[in-house]
């Protein structure tokens, strides 16, 4: 059985990912409290804290290393500080744990602005970095959106594979665009604290033809980030940790002639997870969920590693 290590872990999809392969995971870590318990209350086994904390040798030997280091200094909803911000520098952990224990496989998830931050000297880092400690970095932007998933959400992931490995990765094919979003939504009544009332709703175009993307019907207000509606007949915008407006992390939705945002179970769903998978109360579950890495995506980026 593989062995892995899931560092930056937030609520598990990496784990989530790779057990469904059958592969064991050996180690996690992540430095939020809450984080911490939520995937205690999933697997049943508490993540480390501050991996700057945490020495080589305390980490078991690994096939496979995951990482969905902090998106926060490269998204656009941050300050965009790249590595110069503290959690940006947390990739020089990945790079530090890497070079003592050698894994064949490294998989990396972020944002895709990461590959342009500060005029893409980032990303040359990042592939500098790797290179040296004897890896092969490749990297695919995947729209969750692409395959299988109701959502749009580009992500940049990085497969980097050990050079004297017999390891390839091509980049996986878009498998799927027939779900949409009110294939996951809930019964209306479960969701009556979530509709928006307000006087200042425009609704400007019927709802169309279903189609793999989001649909903007109309705005709130004046339409600025988190007050554009969207139609049930499309993907929902990509789910946020952050972000401003009425419908700020999930967006707003025209379901059944109401404006509202989405149930945390709904946001589950357009995220690849159960229903059941625990996330904190409140807005700490909604942020965790912003945050998290979508299981089927490391599936798809997985399966592209063959051995040659």
């Amino acid at each position: 059985m593989h062995k892995f290590i899931d560092l930056f872990c937030g609520i598990g999809g990496f784990r989530i990912a790779l057990q469904r392969q059958g592969m064991d995971c050996v180690f996690s870590c992540d430095n939020d409290q809450h984080v911490q318990e939520a995937y205690e209350a999933n697997f049943g086994v508490r993540p480390a804290g501050d991996i700057t904390k945490v020495k080589n040798a305390n980490i078991p030997r690994h096939d496979i290393l995951c990482a969905g280091f902090p998106c926060q200094p490269f998204s656009r909803s941050g300050n965009r500080e790249g590595l110069r911000d503290p959690r940006g520098r947390l990739f020089y952990e990945i790079v530090r744990i890497a070079n003592y224990h050698k894994p064949s496989l490294l998989i990396l998830e972020n944002v895709k602005t990461i590959l342009t931050v500060d005029e893409g000297q980032v990303l040359g880092e990042i592939q500098n970095r790797l290179n040296k400690i004897g890896y092969h970095v490749k990297y695919s932007v995947l729209n969750a959106g692409n395959f299988g998933l109701p959502q749009k959400r580009e992500r940049v992931y990085f497969v980097c594979i050990k050079k004297d490995s017999r390891l390839l990765y091509q980049e996986p094919k878009a498998v799927d665009l027939s779900k949409f979003l009110k294939d996951v939504l809930l019964p209306d009544k479960q969701c009556d604290d979530l509709v928006v009332v307000r006087d200042d709703i425009h609704i400007t175009k019927n709802d169309p033809p279903e189609a793999p993307a989001p649909l903007q019907i109309g705005y709130v207000n004046k339409g600025g980030q988190g007050e554009r509606i969207y139609s049930a007949n499309g993907h929902a915008v990509t789910i946020s940790a952050n972000g401003g407006g009425i419908g700020a992390r999930t967006g707003l939705y025209l379901v059944n002639g109401r404006v509202r945002k989405l149930h945390v179970d709904e946001t589950k769903l357009v995220m690849g997870f159960s229903t059941h998978h625990k996330v904190s109360e409140g807005i700490a579950g909604l942020r965790q969920l912003g945050n998290a890495v979508i299981p089927d995506m490391v599936r798809h980026v997985y399966e592209s590693v063959r051995v040659v």
